[in-house]
């Protein structure tokens, strides 16, 4: 393995805790995420289906973002 590698790994390990911070002292606030328009939602009876399609959009979008910035800077 290499340094780059190493930086990396820190750099993921530490988006990874700072998510989980803010999902734990947000989470109230983020009641809309998983409920955008354009998420399908099924409920039928003791059935559900649910594909949060926007949501998982708009999140590639937000890490294609964060990457390629690191890429930018780091790289």
């Amino acid at each position: 393995m290499s340094q780059t590698t190493g930086k990396y790994l820190i750099l993921i390990g530490l988006a990874v805790v700072l998510i989980g911070i803010i999902v734990y002292f947000l989470s109230d606030k983020l009641h809309w995420l998983g409920r955008l328009p354009g998420d399908i939602r099924v409920e039928k009876g003791n059935f559900k289906f649910y594909f949060p399609i926007t949501t998982m959009l708009l999140l590639s979008g937000l890490l294609n973002l964060v990457i390629w910035l690191v890429k930018r800077f780091m790289g």
